[in-house]
């Protein structure tokens, strides 16, 4: 109770000091855990865009707000930017089809709000919630009407479900003599259950659902994105999660993140880019290190990108 009173007090101190204007918006008055928004409004007319920022695996919007001053940068840019739990709640693995819908429900809910019909849309999430974005993304560029993103960006996020799949069992594997990854063992499960199985099962699944597959050579999922400008942020502190985590590049995200985006380049998209940092994750509230992080993007140049798209 005193953190979560701490973090309400900063999250109101921060706001008081950018000027700018939030609202919580509960889609179901009876749920304040799930199934609603943070919107933060620009400090003038006109808006420039609206910007969907979603969180990662396990963190809410006033984490977000806590964590990184992006949303309230891009407010001061012109940007109305929302920051959403879906119904499916924090620990969504972002992908599913019941989240993807819940995305959909709280962005028509958003746009009936507001006149954004002339506006751009961002797109934007870190981990889990980058995934989540990409995803969404795809689908609505295979729509033939509607709003289609302007552009996308993602921090750091696992893309191959086979992949994240295969490198948690690996690391269970390996664990023989110590304890395993609980995040990890945890993680198998979900995915298991996500895709109806394990990738020698349910391989198909797995390259329908995930936002990428290196196993995948009708490169379905990345085609979705041909047209789509796309920034995938990774840090790849190898010796970091080598001491830190008993973690190597086949369980790191840059191994997805390299991957697509190389696939893109090579289909034709000049406007995809991975941003690789050096020594920039961070994390606000442990006052620890860490290159999985909202920290590595350089916020200013990331808005600048958006809103010259």
């Amino acid at each position: 109770m005193k953190q979560l009173i701490t973090g309400i007090i900063l999250i109101l101190i921060s706001s008081y000091a950018f000027g700018q204007r939030q609202e919580t918006v509960y889609l179901d008055k009876g749920n304040t855990t799930s199934n609603y928004y943070i919107i933060i409004y620009p400090d003038q007319l006109p808006w420039k865009g609206y910007l969907f920022l979603v969180p990662s695996f396990g963190e809410t919007p006033e984490v977000v707000l806590l964590q990184t001053d992006l949303p309230k940068r891009a407010a001061q840019n012109g940007v109305l930017t929302i920051i959403p739990v879906f119904k499916t709640g924090v620990l969504s693995l972002g992908i599913d089809r019941a989240t993807q819908e819940s995305f959909e429900e709280i962005m028509n809910d958003v746009k009936g709000k507001h006149q954004l019909q002339d506006l751009k849309l961002f797109l934007g999430g870190f981990s889990i919630g980058g995934a989540c974005v990409i995803k969404y993304a795809q689908s609505l560029n295979e729509k033939p009407f509607g709003t289609k993103p302007v552009a996308v960006f993602a921090i750091d996020p696992p893309l191959d479900f086979e992949r994240f799949y295969n490198s948690a069992l690996r690391d269970i594997r390996l664990s023989v003599n110590t304890a395993a990854s609980q995040e990890n063992v945890y993680m198998k499960g979900r995915i298991e259950e996500l895709m109806s199985g394990n990738p020698s099962e349910t391989l198909s699944n797995y390259h329908k659902i995930s936002p990428y597959s290196f196993s995948d050579t009708t490169q379905n999922a990345v085609k979705r994105l041909m047209n789509t400008p796309l920034r995938i942020y990774s840090e790849p502190d190898i010796s970091w999660w080598i001491e830190e985590r008993g973690a190597d590049f086949s369980s790191m995200n840059v191994l997805d993140c390299s991957a697509m985006i190389n696939e893109l380049n090579r289909l034709g998209n000049e406007k995809a880019t991975l941003i690789v940092t050096e020594n920039k994750g961070f994390r606000k509230l442990q006052n620890s290190k860490h290159p999985h992080s909202w920290s590595i993007v350089d916020d200013e140049d990331l808005i600048r990108w958006l809103l010259q798209q």
